[in-house]
């Protein structure tokens, strides 16, 4: 496997345990940002051959006739596939795929797809953001193994990393506002592709991204963000919530979760919804672990930071994103629909998470494509206790401009064994998320949670 590297970053990256003490960058090193780097540490040129161009500053304003509160209107509608990468075709690209991508190919040969488009760094983020990471550079330092972290707060963590926990710090705090609320839901199609929608609404608070929050109140409270979520669809589940408190230092207190069941009509603490627990009402197709690629507590994996790639993702997903496609356009036997997606050409930082002796997970080895310009786990590849790869999750990005930040739009898991997938976040024919919710703490308590919960 190539990697091309950042020529800030190769040497301590491929130098440095995966488990040492971060050093703090000195500023001088941080004075970089903004400048040959982004904001958030990416490398603001372009490559070699200009098929991926230099960050110009991505997207600073909304295209024109959008709206707060429509679905985004694609900026890139008119554009065109410059290839399609097929199972014809796709060894000449292997250079540029995932191990789990070039997977789907053999999977799938005569449906599976990946149209390649022009690429466009999209990514942006409000100016504070980019001033704390600023801060966080010359300050922030990984705690307890990795487990922690501390003197961060708003922005990007780790903006020059110098291992691989640095970098999925940086995935797990990448900005998402200080509050969202969501409306979607998922399904999980049978071989055959018949499927149950399955409804969701849900509200979080980022304490991490709250712009008044200090490094010192983080260690005080130690929570980062508060998730509710409540099951609207279909009538057996409607009702059932969840809760979850997640915490900056999991060696200090672990993550505080509840749910409320309709049928006892009652709160109780849910200290398995962690690690490799089925998500919900997830028909076992990913792990609590996997929801947004990679949530939760490192502490049962030796992460390594391999280095970087330039690889074909999910990218600008606006046309999977669009309002109205009906849920049966998207769906489809084995995997989504390959004309509704997007990929481009972006660099990605390539982690590699191997489990450690002694610790369970129903994954071995992860392997995660982290986008550069984003912070945000683009692909996932996980591999099972024979190293055989199991599974390949696919995050479709796009720049809710607005705020503006790049999250994601739909997560796909490609169970590999079972020949089935998971889509979790369907929105299409849902209210698009509202990034300015005036949410309060007080409505992610236990005792609020019944309140939210109903038979």
């Amino acid at each position: 496997m190539k990697f091309t590297h950042s020529v800030v970053t190769t040497a301590l990256a491929l130098a440095i345990s995966s488990y040492s003490v971060s050093a703090k960058v000195f500023p001088d090193e941080a004075a970089q940002l903004g400048q040959n780097l982004t904001p958030v540490g990416a490398e603001k040129a372009g490559n070699k051959d200009g098929s991926i161009p230099a960050w110009t500053g991505g997207i600073t304003q909304p295209p024109a006739g959008y709206q707060v509160g429509d679905h985004h209107i694609d900026p890139f509608a008119g554009e065109k596939p410059l290839f399609v990468i097929t199972a014809a075709n796709y060894q000449q690209y292997a250079e540029h795929l995932s191990p789990g991508q070039q997977a789907l190919f053999k999977a799938y040969p005569d449906t599976f797809k990946m149209p390649v488009y022009k690429t466009h760094r999209t990514a942006s983020l409000p100016q504070y953001v980019y001033d704390a990471t600023k801060l966080n550079a010359t300050r922030a330092e990984l705690s307890d193994g990795g487990v922690g972290i501390q003197n961060a707060a708003i922005g990007v963590p780790f903006p020059i990393p110098q291992n691989g926990l640095e970098v999925l710090w940086n995935h797990i705090t990448h900005y998402r506002g200080p509050a969202v609320e969501r409306w979607g839901g998922q399904a999980a199609p049978t071989a055959d592709g018949d499927f149950t929608y399955i409804g969701f609404d849900e509200a979080a608070i980022f304490q991490y991204g709250a712009r008044d929050v200090t490094p010192e109140k983080l260690l005080e409270s130690n929570v980062v963000s508060m998730l509710r979520q409540q099951v609207t669809s279909p009538a057996r589940l409607k009702g059932t919530a969840l809760l979850v408190h997640e915490t900056l230092n999991q060696e200090k207190q672990a993550r505080q979760a509840w749910i409320y069941n309709t049928g006892q009509r009652r709160v109780r603490k849910a200290p398995n919804v962690a690690f490799d627990a089925p998500g919900t009402a997830s028909d076992s197709l990913r792990t609590t672990d996997d929801f947004d690629m990679f949530n939760g507590s490192p502490a049962r994996y030796n992460w390594t930071l391999k280095g970087k790639k330039e690889l074909y993702i999910p990218y600008n997903s606006y046309k999977l994103h669009a309002k109205g496609i009906p849920y049966d356009d998207i769906l489809q036997a084995g995997h989504i629909n390959p004309e509704l997606t997007r990929y481009e050409k972006h660099r990605v930082w390539v982690v590699e998470a191997n489990l450690k002796d002694g610790m369970r997970h129903i994954y071995k080895t992860r392997v995660f494509y982290i986008d550069e310009d984003s912070w945000q786990i683009a692909v996932a590849d996980a591999y099972d206790s024979r190293d055989e790869l199991y599974r390949v999750n696919m995050a479709y990005a796009i720049n809710y401009y607005e705020v503006p930040l790049t999250w994601t739009t739909l997560d796909v898991y490609h169970d590999l064994n079972s020949r089935r997938y998971l889509a979790l976040g369907l929105d299409n024919n849902e209210k698009m998320y509202n990034f300015s919710a005036d949410l309060d703490e007080n409505d992610f308590t236990p005792q609020a949670l019944r309140r939210y919960g109903f038979r």
